[in-house]
């Protein structure tokens, strides 16, 4: 995976959570907002940029907050810029660099596939909490199961298997995962 799927991604996210009825919303599968959900995503983007420039080193010592006075639109603005830092990082990223993540040690494609999951799955959770109906890109769906869950099955639409993978939808005749973690390094 690579820039161009964040980008991708991030883009589609970000027309959906832009039209978001209510940023106050309650999204329960996240434990916050939809305000709060674009934050995190945003967050999740800084991070991953972060973490892979600087290789294996844990820099869960430092903090990024929250600006409380920060309006939605600044959220939604705040997500796709740290979108599009990630995807200038990816872009310039050696294949063979490794980065930092609690679940293993991602390359360049680890981190746009964990990007990209983080953009799906939590708008989807959105979509869920506020009813309306969204569906990720089915390409970039299918790519981040690919690399991040290589045991999902295939044949089923990605969109609902990404959601089956990280617990959040049924599949026919397979349980609702109820712990799960990516396969972030290589």
């Amino acid at each position: 995976m690579t820039g161009d799927d964040v980008r991708t991604a991030v883009d589609e996210a970000a027309a959906f959570l832009a039209m978001a009825p209510d940023p106050s919303a309650p999204v329960p599968l996240v434990g916050t907002d939809v305000a709060g959900v674009a934050w995190h995503v945003g967050e999740c983007l800084h991070w991953y940029g972060h973490d892979l420039l600087v290789g294996r080193v844990d820099l869960t010592a430092g903090r990024y907050e929250r600006d409380p006075e920060a309006g939605y639109g600044r959220l939604i603005t705040g997500l796709t810029s740290w979108g599009e830092v990630l995807a200038r990082v990816l872009d310039g990223a050696d294949p063979g660099e490794r980065g930092f993540h609690g679940w293993g040690s991602p390359d360049p494609a680890g981190f746009a596939a964990m990007a990209c999951a983080e953009v799906l799955v939590h708008t989807g959770d959105v979509a869920e909490a506020v009813g309306v109906r969204w569906a990720p890109p089915a390409d970039v769906a299918a790519a981040v199961l690919a690399r991040l869950f290589p045991q999902a099955p295939t044949g089923t639409d990605p969109a609902t298997t990404l959601r089956w993978a990280t617990g959040r939808a049924d599949l026919p005749d397979r349980p609702r995962p109820t712990s799960w973690s990516y396969a972030a390094a290589p």
